[in-house]
C-alpha cells in the first residue's frame, strides 16, 4: 500500500511534464499546415487544394493510401472530404516528391518564422538533439501515423531535424489519443465538439472549413454529447463533461510517457524551455490565424 501511494504522484508528474514539453513542440510542427511556401511548394506539383495540400502533406508518409486509411488515421475528418481529394492527389503527385515538397516549405517556413540567427543557434542544435533522443523510446505497435514517419530520414540541417523529432512526437501522442477517445467512446466529430466546448479546440468554422462537416452535423454530434450528459444546454461541458475530457488526456499521457521518461527530467525541462523560445518566437511572427482557437 505504501509504495502504490508514493508512486501515484511521480507518475503524474512526469505525466504532466510530457503535456507541458508536447505543447511547445507540437504548434512548430503544426505551423506548416498553414504556411503559404508549404502551399507554394504543393502548388508547383499541381496540388493546389486546401484540403487537398492538408492531405497531401500529412499522409504522405503513408504511400499513396485511399481516403479509407486516412480517415481512420486522421479519425476527426469527414469521409467525403477526404474522399474527395483522396487517392487522386496522388496521380497528381507522387508521396515522394510530396515529401520532398513539404521539407522545402517547412524549411522556408522556419527560417520565415524563427529567423536565420536562431535557426542557426546552438540551442536549436540542442534543441534537435534532445527532441530526437526522446524519440528513441517511441514504439510503432498501433501507432500507424507515427510509424510512418518514423521511417523517413533524419534531415541533417538541425532546424530540420527538430521539426522532423517534434512531428514523430506530435504523431506518437496523437496516435495514442485516438485509442483514449475510442476508450471514451467519442466518435471523431464528438471529439472535435468536446474539445472545443473546453476552450482549448479549434472553432467551429474552422472546423467547418477543413475538416467537412457542417453546423446540422455539428449540432448532432453535441446533442449526442447531451444525451450521455456530457454536455449542458448551452454548449458547455457539464462536471462529467469536464471529467471525461480530463480522463481522455490523463490516459493519453499515460501512453505517450515512454519517449518523456526516456529523456528524462532534466532533459524534459530543458526540451520545454527551448521549445517555448521557440514557438513564441514563431507566434510573434503569426504562425496561426488570430481565430483558430476558441468555443464560438
Amino acid at each position: 500500500m505504501t509504495s502504490s501511494t508514493t508512486s501515484s504522484p511521480s507518475v503524474a508528474l512526469e505525466s504532466r511534464a510530457g503535456r507541458r514539453c508536447h505543447n511547445v513542440l507540437n504548434p512548430l510542427h503544426s505551423a506548416h499546415y498553414f504556411s503559404p511556401d508549404v502551399n507554394r511548394e504543393l502548388s508547383g506539383l499541381g496540388i493546389t487544394h486546401r484540403s487537398a495540400v492538408n492531405f497531401a502533406v500529412r499522409a504522405a508518409a503513408l504511400g499513396a493510401v485511399g481516403p479509407g486509411t486516412v480517415t481512420a488515421a486522421f479519425y476527426n475528418y469527414k469521409y467525403e472530404l477526404v474522399a474527395a481529394h483522396v487517392p487522386q492527389i496522388w496521380q497528381t503527385a507522387s508521396p515522394e516528391d510530396v515529401l520532398a515538397a513539404r521539407l522545402r516549405g517547412v524549411d522556408t517556413t522556419l527560417r520565415r518564422l524563427l529567423g536565420e540567427e536562431l535557426v542557426a543557434s546552438p540551442e536549436m542544435a540542442e534543441a534537435a538533439g534532445l527532441a530526437l533522443r526522446a524519440t528513441e523510446a517511441c514504439s510503432r505497435g498501433a501507432r500507424p501515423l507515427y510509424a510512418a514517419h518514423a521511417d523517413l530520414p533524419v534531415p541533417e540541417e538541425p532546424h530540420l531535424a527538430y521539426w522532423h523529432a517534434a512531428t514523430l512526437l506530435r504523431e506518437h501522442r496523437g496516435d495514442g489519443h485516438l485509442t483514449a477517445l475510442l476508450g471514451a467512446e467519442l466518435d471523431g466529430l464528438e471529439a472535435l465538439v468536446s474539445h472545443t466546448a473546453t476552450g482549448k479546440g479549434t472553432r467551429p468554422k474552422w472546423v467547418f472549413s477543413t475538416r467537412g462537416w457542417n453546423q446540422e452535423e455539428w449540432d448532432a454530434a453535441a446533442d449526442r454529447l447531451r444525451a450521455r450528459g456530457l454536455l449542458d444546454g448551452e454548449g458547455e461541458l457539464t462536471e462529467d463533461g469536464v471529467a471525461l475530457r480530463r480522463d481522455v488526456e490523463a490516459e493519453t499521457d499515460r501512453l505517450d510517457r515512454a519517449p518523456y521518461e526516456h529523456l528524462g527530467a532534466a532533459g524534459i525541462e530543458r526540451l520545454t524551455e527551448l521549445g517555448t523560445l521557440f514557438v513564441g518566437k514563431a507566434m510573434q511572427a503569426g504562425a496561426f490565424p488570430a481565430d483558430l482557437l476558441g468555443k464560438r
